[in-house]
């Protein structure tokens, strides 16, 4: 296993979570596939194939993307029109910062 119980509790506590003996170990396992495949991938020779600075590619008329048109900005009251809570132009939210 590339890593270690001590590591997957390491981040889940930056996280602010707070995991079961099972949930580190499934965790574990997880991130360990996922190493395991990065591997797999950087086995592959890419030696010859040029860096892509971009995926899309000049297309013309077949490209994907719409438009850039420029359009009003929604607004402060649109914007909280809808706001479970909101005070002096702005959403209210509960303090989530805890130690």
């Amino acid at each position: 296993m590339k890593i270690t119980a001590e590591e997957v509790r390491y981040v889940a506590d930056l996280a602010n979570l707070r995991l079961s003996d099972g949930e580190v170990a499934r965790l574990r396992a997880d991130l360990d596939g996922i190493l395991e495949h990065m591997d797999k991938l950087n086995e592959a020779d890419t030696g010859g194939v040029e860096p892509m600075a971009q995926v899309l590619f000049a297309a013309g008329e077949t490209a994907t993307l719409r438009a850039d048109i420029p359009v009003a900005p929604l607004g402060n009251e649109a914007a909280l029109a809808h706001a479970p809570q909101r005070g002096a132009g702005y959403f209210k939210v509960p303090k989530v910062i805890e130690r």
